[in-house]
């Protein structure tokens, strides 16, 4: 890896551990301010205290909330985006550069890529022109990938998301993040497919913190290197104590049961 890749890759996982805690936070772009994204600053402060290693945010906010507080956090610049007004949602289109996240200070981008969707082609070709900026500059690059389209089925497939992961190392990404195929086994053919760090996403808010943990510890047993999950930390009614419980799990290795412990 580059030293600038290298640098900055430092800045968004856990240098101990080389497993990430990040908490995307680009949904208004895609759902308008829902709960948990209205005060930026405090959703920051409060995930940062929790031990995540890194937050996603679109660039316009960035001046409303990140590292307004004192307190260090990872910042990564999503460079793509559509909303869920129009039939397009699964269409990702560029709304910013790499240069733009380096004028900002990011130390990290990341792009949507949607397989099976029919505008695939376009999204692939956006992905590789970014990845190439990305050496360049040597800049992270974090690419969310997942198997949506009318011809799919079951986004949990682990076919599917063992070729999702893969397409995303293909082009250059230094983590890959997917959904978790439901099991330790068969996510572990998406890990080791792969061959970069993956990290898995959170999916719809769950209904029960046993079962969202569960999910955090299997992954990393299956070699995950972390999670990238949005709203069921950020729209969760103790923001600080399920950051800190899904952190202690992916740094620390607790248990399930003792990362509890953090919401009682």
């Amino acid at each position: 890896m580059l030293l600038g890749k290298s640098v900055r890759m430092e800045r968004i996982i856990d240098r101990g551990t080389g497993r990430a805690v990040i908490v995307p936070m680009d949904h208004g772009i895609s759902m308008g301010p829902v709960t948990g994204l209205v005060d930026l600053r405090s959703t920051i402060e409060m995930v940062s205290q929790g031990g995540a290693t890194s937050i996603v945010l679109h660039k316009g906010v960035v001046p409303y909330s990140h590292r307004s507080y004192g307190r260090d956090i990872g910042l990564i610049l999503h460079l793509s985006a559509s909303t869920n007004l129009g039939s397009w949602a699964n269409h990702k289109v560029m709304v910013a550069t790499v240069e733009e996240a380096i004028k900002i200070g990011a130390d990290a981008v990341s792009v949507h890529v949607n397989l099976g969707n029919e505008d695939e082609p376009e999204m692939l070709r956006d992905m590789g022109k970014v990845s190439k900026t990305c050496s360049e500059w040597g800049m992270p690059l974090l690419v969310m990938i997942y198997p949506r389209g009318k011809d799919i089925k079951d986004g949990y497939n682990v076919d599917l998301l063992k070729q999702c992961a893969r397409v995303a190392t293909e082009l250059g990404a230094d983590i890959v993040k997917t959904n978790y195929t439901g099991d330790i086994d068969t996510f572990r053919e998406v890990t080791r497919g792969a061959l970069a760090p993956v990290v898995i996403a959170g999916g719809p808010k769950m209904d029960s913190d046993e079962r969202l943990l569960q999910m955090v510890k299997d992954s990393i047993e299956a070699g995950g290197k972390g999670v990238s999950i949005g709203r069921n930390v950020f729209q969760h009614r103790n923001v600080v104590g399920i950051t800190r419980a899904i952190s202690s799990i992916v740094l620390d290795d607790l248990e399930v049961e003792e990362a509890l412990k953090f919401l009682k």
